[in-house]
């Protein structure tokens, strides 16, 4: 059965309504609210985001590459600066038609096909807005007909800014190093936006690197108006850079330059500093690179000309090659001898070696009694050994130490070897032995353990030369720092007196004495052996070139009150006073005579085929013909056992 019927009232129907219309008006007054909200939050709270969005719809904003400071020498000279640079570089976001484009740009700018095959390997694998340099370096009319045409190349960015610039080139390669674009890595590590601009160089080496924060300037920012398609409309507004800090360093760029070219075909270094103030005043390891081919960006057969080279052009031999010091190194036993209270006039006899138990160590000849005067200026070994012996090699390594060898000095470079100085501890330490006699025998003339760096080596000339401790500098705001050695100037005075025999006397290096009136050069050699070769072959001309004996000088000037002080090494040069002794003469006749020692080197640089920058476009030519030469198809023998030989074979 059913229930009875609900009766619904008006007045039931209209409070029903009303409570619908009151719920839904609140819904809709609570949407209008959230709408208006959001509507303020977006136009007030957002506005300068949203603003700055549309801008950038409308507006392209590209940084200008801050100019690098220049790095001058203590004259003011220029060692590097900054010249105007026509570029040109590829986008890879914005590149459309890649085959298109890098083929139209080899056709205006004419590249070589290495170069194209480049630009196609580095814009297939770089993304973004990192660009891909193509060409630098242009000259006007190059540069212009890609602009002209630059609606029809999307993704080109012709740039006009400056370039690092080297006026002395190769010669102050390893002094300055060179800069060159940031790569993805140190783009990552910072996320500066200045590492993808067009142009945008930073140090890689030397100087121009550790240097960095100084050199680099603030970028300026130029904005455009752009359409839609990004093409320009209008430029709106340009902010400048601001140039990095000039850097003045101690360097004599002309004595730089001249050290450089004076080396020759060798490979070896030469060191100048200031005997009074410590300051570095030419530094050059040759062979070397041109950091204006780093820079502008080096070609795939320059870089395998430098790498494969034995002579190792890409190494910073002053502050990363290391030698026994030979000869050289005699001073540093004979200050030990001296702080040991050995009487300088004391003799020793030189039967043409010393007899350590059942090994008999050689000398460089019978030089029958000798004391210290005598035995610095023939290099006697055996005296030598007898000090090193009486007075132990724990004083050995303190006189070293104390003349600066061994040591790393604060010095504004990437990278810095110091070598090794001996004692009984340090051998105990590496290599778990107890110190031998024999060791100390070697070490006392510079052989054995022992190795030191070019600059170490001239370091330890400039305080024999001063009897200071003396800091080597290369800013020449540096402070100097020399205090007084622990040695009483009478006994550093013995030290150069036999240093002045050396060159002035009957030493081993007279054919190197100074040709000027009133200046003369002290001065010791030194020949380091490389292996040890049996009897008189060690230093003849039918050993390998990498077996032969580096040549070592170390030396200074004047010898009554000396100015300049010097050490040059010239690898497997045979010999010190053959080899290394006449460069630092001439380095040094530079300081005193420019005109004479440019006569001298101009005489060289006829015998070797013309100045630096001729001899190094000839072996880079040499070197691109054998490259590019085809390699000999070998004829079939009658005999099929037996092949004639190829030219690679006989190679």
């Amino acid at each position: 059965m059913s229930g009875p019927i609900r009766q619904v009232t008006e007045a039931a129907q209209a409070f029903s309504f009303s409570r619908r219309a009151l719920a839904l008006g609140l819904g809709q007054l609570g949407i209008g609210g959230l709408l208006i909200g959001r509507m303020a939050w977006l136009s007030v709270a957002e506005n300068e985001r949203y603003k700055l969005l549309s801008e950038s719809n409308r507006v392209s904003m590209t940084l200008i590459p801050p100019r690098r400071g220049w790095i001058v020498d203590r004259a003011g000279h220029a060692i590097a600066n900054n010249r105007t640079d026509f570029r040109i570089d590829l986008i890879p976001e914005r590149v459309v038609d890649p085959a298109r484009v890098v083929a139209d740009l080899a056709r205006l700018l004419k590249l070589d096909p290495s170069e194209v095959e480049r630009i196609t390997r580095e814009l297939a694998k770089t993304r973004g807005l990192q660009p891909v340099p193509v060409a630098e370096n242009l000259d006007w009319d190059r540069y212009a007909s890609v602009v002209v045409r630059q609606p029809e190349l999307p993704g080109v960015a012709p740039t006009q800014g400056y370039a690092r610039n080297y006026p002395a080139g190769a010669a102050v390669a390893h002094l300055v190093g060179y800069v060159g674009a940031a790569n993805a890595e140190q783009y990552k590590a910072t996320k500066d936006p200045l590492y993808l601009a067009p142009g945008f160089k930073l140090g890689k080496d030397g100087l121009e690197k550790s240097l960095e924060t100084d050199l680099r300037g603030r970028p300026g920012a130029r904005r455009v108006e752009v359409t839609a398609g990004g093409r320009p409309v209008r430029d709106l507004e340009t902010r400048g850079d601001v140039p990095g800090r000039t850097v003045k360093l101690t360097i004599d760029v002309g004595l730089q330059e001249y050290a450089a070219r004076r080396l020759g075909n060798e490979s070896g270094s030469a060191v100048v500093i200031d005997a009074r103030t410590g300051g570095i005043l030419a530094m050059a390891s040759m062979p070397a690179y041109d950091p204006n081919s780093f820079s502008d960006g080096i070609s795939r057969l320059e870089w395998g000309m430098l790498s494969g080279d034995d002579h190792l052009p890409l190494m910073n031999k002053v502050l990363q090659g290391l030698y026994p010091p030979g000869s050289t190194f005699k001073p540093a036993t004979a200050l030990a001898a001296l702080r040991s209270g050995i009487d300088p006039e004391r003799t020793v006899h030189c039967p043409g070696g010393y007899q350590l138990g059942n090994r008999f160590f050689r000398c460089l000849g019978r030089h029958g009694s000798v004391n210290l005067h005598r035995a610095i200026a023939k290099s006697c070994n055996t005296y030598f050994y007898t000090m090193g012996r009486e007075v132990g090699m724990d004083a050995v390594a303190a006189a070293a130490r104390e003349l600066g060898l061994g040591a790393e000095y604060p010095l504004p470079f990437p990278s810095q070897r110091y070598g090794t100085i001996p004692d009984p501890a340090w051998k105990l330490r590496k290599y778990d032995q107890k110190w031998s006699q024999a060791d100390t025998l070697n070490a006392s003339i510079g052989q054995g353990y022992i190795l030191t760096s070019p600059l170490q080596l001239a370091v330890q000339a400039s305080r024999i030369a001063s009897g200071r401790g003396l800091m080597p500098r290369i800013l020449s705001d540096a402070p100097v720092v020399a205090p007084m050695l622990d040695v009483p100037p009478e006994r550093m005075a013995l030290i150069r007196s036999g240093m002045d025999e050396v060159v002035n006397g009957a030493g081993t290096a007279v054919r190197s004495r100074l040709q000027l009136d009133g200046v003369r050069m002290g001065g010791k050699t030194g020949t380091a052996q490389v292996r040890r070769i049996a009897g008189g072959a060690r230093g003849g001309l039918n050993v390998p070139w990498k077996y032969r004996d580096h040549g070592l000088f170390i030396g200074f000037a004047p010898v009554e009150a000396p100015l300049y002080a010097v050490a040059v090494v010239i690898e497997h040069g045979m010999s010190g006073s053959g080899a290394a002794a006449p460069v630092a003469r001439d380095l040094l006749t530079y300081l005193f005579d420019r005109p004479k020692a440019m006569e001298t080197l101009a005489a060289f640089e006829k015998q070797w085929g013309g100045d630096l920058n001729t001899r190094m476009a000839a072996k880079a030519e040499a070197y691109r013909l054998v490259q590019q030469a085809p390699i000999p198809i070998p004829t079939p023998s009658p005999n099929p056992e037996v092949a004639p030989p190829t030219t690679r074979d006989r190679d």
